[in-house]
């Protein structure tokens, strides 16, 4: 199994430095976390490697304990050349819709980045940077290593702020379901409301999509 890993991250940055024999040795990946909850904000990071750093382990985030993804959390940010996080609040999702407020996440993180890379290389098909060379990649967050070193920064960043809310918001476990549209989610909202950090028109969605299910059921 661990050799399957290997295989798996050295598979990862080959990927990256294909890339690098055309535009420059900064290679920067971007990913997001976050657009789907009904509650937080949505958190985008922007992670710059150059040739030859090597992390055990790295890969989408999503296929990573929440142990593995803390370890690999302080790796990165220690190997990495430089990095940058950006976050919009759940007001601002409701006023310019998720996708907008993914794609300002995602120029934010590189805004907040100390050098500009070559190229930009960006999970999805949707990003765009006024001044940066980006190439956006269908799930690149299993396919490139600085891509996938971006998804665990911004999916450890957010839960960390979840896990402060619960703190603010006692009624509800944010440190548990992450603001996520679980059962549990819903019904606290049923018992208790939203909260300031809800996504009202995701929330409205959702409780009419739970009450036509109920009725289903």
């Amino acid at each position: 199994m661990e050799s399957n890993f290997r295989y798996r991250t050295k598979k990862l940055i080959r990927f990256d430095d294909k890339y690098r024999k055309s535009f420059g040795n900064y290679i920067c990946g971007i990913d997001e976390a976050g657009r789907g909850p009904l509650a937080g904000p949505v958190v985008a990071s922007a992670v710059m490697f150059e040739k030859g750093v090597y992390i055990y382990g790295v890969f989408d985030s999503k296929q990573l304990t929440e142990a593995e993804r803390e370890l690999l959390f302080d790796e990165i940010k220690k190997n990495c050349v430089c990095f940058g996080i950006g976050i919009v609040r759940n007001i601002e999702i409701d006023k310019i819709n998720i996708l907008n407020a993914t794609k300002e996440a995602m120029t934010k993180a590189i805004e907040n980045m100390r050098y500009v890379p070559d190229l930009v290389l960006a999970d999805g098909n949707f990003f765009k940077h006024k001044e940066i060379k980006v190439e956006n990649i269908i799930k690149g967050d299993t396919l490139s290593f600085s891509i996938a070193a971006a998804s665990v920064i911004a999916k450890v960043t957010r839960d960390r702020l979840m896990v402060k809310y619960e703190n603010l918001y006692p009624d509800f476990s944010f440190a548990q379901h992450k603001g996520y549209p679980t059962k549990q989610h819903i019904e606290e909202i049923k018992l208790h409301g939203y909260t300031d950090i809800h996504r009202k028109s995701f929330v409205v969605k959702s409780l009419v999509q739970m009450e036509m299910f109920d009725e289903v059921v």
